[in-house]
């Protein structure tokens, strides 16, 4: 069999807005377990793991940054990132759909995630939006703060993925991460993947050509 290409996506901004589900269910964990009514507003979430936003978080806030208060944050964030993505009006971004549909139909394409989700939340986002079942494998943040580590493991997986559908295992022919920050563009560096972002999410066209991506496109409602 032939050599397959991988196309990787992050979520956020980039295949749906939840309209700050994210954002609003680390608030109400850090109010629950920790009792800080308001989040630092100095730490950014876009283009970053969940691991390394709720470490940064725990350092503005005084809470220990251990592994014991590591679990306590990711068992009640999850218990209420449902509920927040149902309260607020989030949207499937244009295009996804079909765009999903067709690269799935590609028996010469594997089709994953690179992002700073947690994998049970990147299952509850996508669930919610019934988009979950069209990544078969991903890279995640539930240990890595960093990218670049995030998109190492994506491409293991999208190689494992490879070997077992196709037939081939080694080096892919090729691979793309879609996103929308410069974050997407710098671990898609990383792993000599093409780095092609959308500013539909965080970050402007303008913010985006500043990292040298390879492609910028308006949307992924047209990608070709």
């Amino acid at each position: 069999m032939g050599r397959m290409y991988a196309v990787l996506f992050d979520i956020d901004g980039t295949l749906i807005q939840t309209g700050g589900a994210g954002h609003l269910a680390f608030s109400r964990a850090f109010a629950d377990e920790f009792g800080v009514e308001k989040l630092a507003g100095d730490v950014s979430f876009a283009g970053r793991s969940d691991r390394a936003i709720a470490l940064d978080l725990m350092r503005a806030h005084d809470v220990p940054a251990t592994p014991a208060t590591w679990l306590q944050f990711r068992r009640s964030y999850l218990t209420h990132l449902p509920g927040a993505l149902a309260e607020l009006n989030g949207v499937v971004l244009p295009g996804i759909e079909p765009l999903l549909i067709e690269l799935g139909a590609m028996s010469h394409v594997a089709v994953g995630l690179l992002t700073g989700n947690l994998r049970a939340g990147a299952e509850t986002k996508l669930s919610h939006y019934r988009l979950w079942g069209r990544f078969p494998f991903g890279g995640y943040g539930d240990v890595s703060t960093d990218r670049s580590d995030i998109a190492r493991a994506a491409l293991a997986e999208a190689e494992r993925h490879a070997a077992e559908n196709n037939g081939h295992s080694g080096p892919l022919l090729e691979t793309m991460v879609g996103g929308d920050t410069v974050h997407d563009i710098r671990c898609a560096r990383a792993i000599g993947a093409f780095a092609v972002p959308v500013p539909t999410g965080h970050s402007s066209a303008n913010e985006l050509a500043t990292a040298s991506p390879d492609l910028i496109l308006p949307a992924l409602s047209d990608p070709r």
